[in-house]
């Protein structure tokens, strides 16, 4: 599961590159007691959020995330990465953009619970599908 070189520089790149969604959660995100990083490579993927204690791939998906072949190479990214063991979730950019102190603070309730028990970042329980979670 180890990243490739290019996805390391990749990654290194990204961390300046931040987008609004992106800044607004890792300044709540980043001073936290729970390890999350930002731009993580894995394999050939570079994670938006990683938190290695709960093998969790947070990823903050845009307009674009919904347009042409991308929904079915998300839908590959995220079976890649279940395969490896790490659980996908995927938050609406609008979602953080309208509020990001109560996806930043779900987002730690998620990263600090138990695997086996899931959490929403509000109300009921998240859709699940086979590769992962979605608001």
């Amino acid at each position: 599961m180890s990243a490739t070189d290019q996805a390391y520089k990749n990654a290194r790149r990204l961390r300046r590159e931040l987008s609004l969604p992106e800044k607004l959660l890792w300044v709540r995100l980043r001073g936290s007691d729970v390890r999350i990083r930002r731009q993580h490579p894995v394999g050939p993927y570079i994670l938006d959020f990683y938190c290695p204690s709960a093998k969790l791939a947070i990823e903050v998906d845009g307009f674009a995330h919904d347009t042409g072949s991308r929904p079915q190479r998300d839908e590959a990214r995220s079976q890649w990465l279940n395969d490896e063991g790490i659980e996908v979730l995927r938050i609406p950019a609008k979602q953080v953009l309208a509020d990001p102190d109560a996806v930043a603070d779900a987002i730690l309730r998620l990263c600090l619970e138990p695997l086996h028990h899931s959490a929403s970042l509000s109300g009921p329980p998240p859709h699940r599908s086979a590769t992962g979670r979605s608001l």
